[in-house]
């Protein structure tokens, strides 16, 4: 059973929630004895905030991190009652709304805590330090700084977080060296709990877990690390629809550029699925699909909303208009999709775009 969530487009993409709550559970119990929140920026990685949220939420999770206060407040109107942290900050002009929703901001630099300070004294608030990312987050100077001063010294402190650049590779020394700056500079401000590991570091050892764990791609079922097998179960099923059907009968160029020819006696489909709908332009003439249990590959460019695939080796009446074809899901692994383009999982997922038919696995009329 199914809700469609937007009208028929390109295809459809299904999200299996309870696969997604059996990814937290193992996230959690990777993380244990520490709490685990969950990272559901950028529309919950392109999946859907509203559905994805109440059923983490269903699942045990009381903590959520976004990206904005903008995401914070949609967040809010799903989730009345449960914690959320906004990793931008308290960036200015931006007060009013944290403090409206009851979001927490996550500090990142002397003058967003002097600006909060101002704005909310005496709250509560995440510090993020930063110890190797060189994005946001405190400098070590900065830390110290901090410190001498007494500039938290009125903040209700929850956590204190930084993020590890490479925890993806297990293998990496930048993760150990991390941790040791994390624990010298944490040391230097006011007592309070930690958060350290996203996905790749909860499945690492304890050192890089902290407190709170933060999964954000492996909830979705993402691989965390750059190799090996996946531990985490397939969440999302992409499938694009067949609209034509045609029988090679003498050699014929195929798509933009003429970058494919496809020899007679071929057979060729195509699918209403393009880079406007999130699949990537570079999945031209190296790309995969899966029909009727084949792998099928695609020929020819990757247009705005058609791709083309060789299905000579389908059976006729399975691959015809009007039957969809596994783009991206269990056969045709997220992680083989992205590495195939020359990007990653995130980028996949969240370039989805907005002409999917969305629908929610099991059937749950409150998503």
């Amino acid at each position: 059973m199914t809700i469609p969530i937007i009208s028929p487009g390109p295809g459809r993409l299904t999200v299996d929630l309870d696969a997604l709550a059996r990814n937290f559970h193992k996230l959690s119990a990777a993380g244990a004895p520490g709490d685990c929140a969950a990272v559901i920026k950028a529309n919950a990685y392109g999946l859907g905030v509203g559905p994805v949220a109440r059923r983490l939420f269903a699942e045990g999770c009381r903590r959520f991190f976004v990206a904005s206060s903008g995401e914070g407040a949609e967040l809010r109107g799903f989730l009345p009652e449960s914690d959320i942290y906004v990793f931008e900050g308290a960036r200015p002009g931006g007060e009013d709304t944290l403090l409206r929703e009851r979001l927490t901001p996550v500090l990142n630099s002397i003058e967003q805590i002097k600006g909060w300070g101002t704005a909310a004294p005496s709250t509560r608030c995440v510090v993020h330090i930063d110890t190797g990312m060189s994005r946001l987050g405190l400098s070590a100077g900065e830390v110290e700084c901090v410190a001498a001063e007494g500039l938290l010294n009125e903040f209700d402190v929850e956590y204190v977080i930084t993020h590890l650049a490479c925890a993806d590779d297990p293998s990496h020394p930048l993760t150990g060296e991390q941790i040791e700056r994390f624990d010298a500079l944490r040391a230097k401000l006011p007592k309070a709990k930690t958060s350290i590991g996203s996905s790749p570091g909860i499945m690492l050892d304890a050192s890089c877990h902290g407190d709170l764990v933060r999964p954000g791609i492996a909830l979705y079922g993402g691989n965390p690390f750059v190799s090996g097998d996946n531990p985490m179960e397939t969440v999302v099923k992409v499938e694009g629809l067949i609209l034509q059907t045609r029988e090679v009968i003498e050699p014929l160029t195929v798509g933009y550029g003429a970058s494919y020819t496809a020899n007679s006696a071929a057979r060729l489909a195509t699918v209403g699925t393009g880079y406007a709908d999130g699949y990537p332009r570079t999945l031209g003439n190296c790309g995969m699909a899966f029909l009727a249990g084949r792998k099928v590959p695609v020929v020819g460019r990757v247009s705005m909303d058609l791709i083309t695939l060789d299905v000579s080796g389908v059976p006729p009446e399975c691959a015809k208009a009007g039957e969809f074809v596994e783009l991206v899901g269990p056969n045709v692994p997220l992680d083989d999709v992205a590495r195939a383009a020359g990007t990653i999982s995130y980028e996949i997922l969240t370039g989805l775009g907005r002409r999917w038919e969305r629908r929610y696995l099991p059937n749950d009329i409150e998503s």
